[in-house]
This record gives C-alpha cells, structure tokens and sequence, in this order.
C-alpha cells in the first residue's frame, strides 16, 4: 500500500479508539480552571511567547481561540487584534478567561461557552484562528475542516510531540499498561489530504532541573495518569528513591508542542 492510499482521517479514529482516550465532561474542567490560569496563563510563559513568535498577524483585525481555556492564548494576544473570541465547553473556563480579562483590564475579548463538536454557524469567521493543546478530539478532520471554514487568513494549531505525557518507564513501573495516543503527525497527514500543505513548527520545554522531592513528582505522575492508588504511589515512591539513591533528580516530563499552521483554503479547492 502505497501512502495516498491510506486514509489518515480513520487511522487517526481508531488510534483514539484503541487509546480508549474518553472525551473529560465540562465539569472536570470546570474543576481544574483556577488551577490551569495560574499554571498556563503566564503571558511571560515560554509556550506562550513562543506561540506568538510564530504568527503571523499581517492584515489581521480578529481571533478566535478554540478551547481557549481560562484565556491563555487570547488574551495574551488581545492588543494585536480590534476583537477576540474565545469558546470552550467548559463553563468553569469560560468565568475565569472572563474574569482574567477584567482584572487585566482588557475589553476587546469575549467568551462563549461551545464546543467543537457544537453548531458554529453563529459565530462570525475571524481573521486567524487558533486551537492551543486543544486538538486531541474525536474527529480530527472535522475539527481541522470547521478551522478552515471559520477563518479568512490563517490558521494555528498545537498537537503533541510525544505520544505520552509521561516517561514510559514510570507507567509501567507501577503496573500500568502504556496507552500512546495520536500525535502531531496525523494533523500533517489529514491536512496534506485535504489539499492544505501545513507549516510544522516546534514549541521546546524549557529544561528544569527536576523535581525536588516526592510530592512534586507523585502530584505530576497523578495529573498526568489520574487517581494513583495507595499500592501504585507505594511502588511510584520506591521508583524515585531507587531514581535519586545517587544524589540525580527525576528530570520534568517533556512538554514539547508541534504547531500546525496553514493559510486558509477555500471549500471549493479542497479535496474532501
């Protein structure tokens, strides 16, 4: 089989399929909103400022952040753009981008609670549109299609680097089996299909020096994998103190994002 046989789109369906990777309801975002404005919405972030390096705003007046979470993308972005938008199905998000715009002080930004898989024929299209580490949906083709179709100039996009989240080892140090889930490279794939040939840009972690202690590393290990159990921390504790016998620290887990970026295509000269 020769590679314009395949059909990435599906592939990339049944990769989620298999990663058994279930969509998180609205609530548990709405949970973990004032802790992700203080982790993710540093507008002096490394991912951030690199984020707007690789843009391009030429001839742009409007944005529209898709799952923009508690604003870290558009409002970061807010004194480039006459206007921007930012949607999330999480009403939780959606208070606290709000609420970040006032104490900022910023009144170009708005915020609507909507998801990808909901109806956007009421929103207006925008010059760019971004969708920042919130690309790992169901129906990626659909996803990059409604991108497309809502913008006039340009479109930027972050999909992992890294099949997991975390190092492979650890998960299966605690007895875990190890789901990999898509990464960037279908983005690439589907939208070549489509007619659209991308721009792939890297966004590096910055290097830390490791985690200091325990806690650090089993609260990181327990974001990532979710509700460690007492047998799975027990067996996680004796991984690090075997890790740091030598005096080394267990290095951060790579963050690293590939941005997938295009210039808008009319319908009519895709190849659906």
């Amino acid at each position: 089989m020769l590679i314009h046989q395949l059909n990435f789109a599906h592939m990339y369906q049944q990769h989620m399929q298999q990663a058994q990777r279930s969509r998180k309801e609205p609530e548990h975002w709405d949970k973990k909103a004032q802790q992700m404005a203080q982790n993710c919405a540093n507008p002096n972030d490394p991912y951030l400022l690199r984020f707007r390096e690789l843009m391009d705003f030429t001839g742009a007046q409007t944005l529209l952040d898709v799952g923009c979470g508690p604003g870290s993308v558009s409002l970061c972005l807010a004194n480039q753009f006459q206007s921007v938008m930012g949607i999330d199905y999480s009403g939780g998000m959606i208070e606290m981008a709000q609420q970040r715009a006032n104490e900022m002080d910023i009144h170009n930004a708005s915020f609507k609670k909507l998801a990808w898989e909901d109806s956007w024929e009421a929103l207006p299209k925008f010059d760019i549109a971004v969708a920042s580490r919130s690309t790992l949906v169901d129906d990626l083709k659909t996803a990059l299609l409604k991108l497309n179709r809502q913008t006039n100039l340009r479109v930027y996009t972050t999909h992992t680097v890294n099949s997991t989240f975390i190092d492979e080892n650890i998960i299966r140090e605690i007895g875990r089996e190890v789901i990999r889930l898509p990464t960037y490279i279908y983005a690439v794939n589907i939208l070549h299909q489509l007619g659209i040939h991308a721009r792939v840009d890297f966004i590096k972690n910055p290097t830390k020096s490791g985690f200091d202690s325990f806690a650090a590393f089993a609260d990181s290990v327990n974001w990532s994998l979710k509700n460690l159990t007492a047998e799975e921390t027990e067996k996680l504790r004796h991984y690090y103190d075997a890790q740091t016998a030598s005096g080394k620290q267990i290095p951060y887990p790579s963050r690293d994002w590939a941005m997938v970026s295009w210039d808008v295509i009319n319908e009519s000269e895709l190849t659906l």
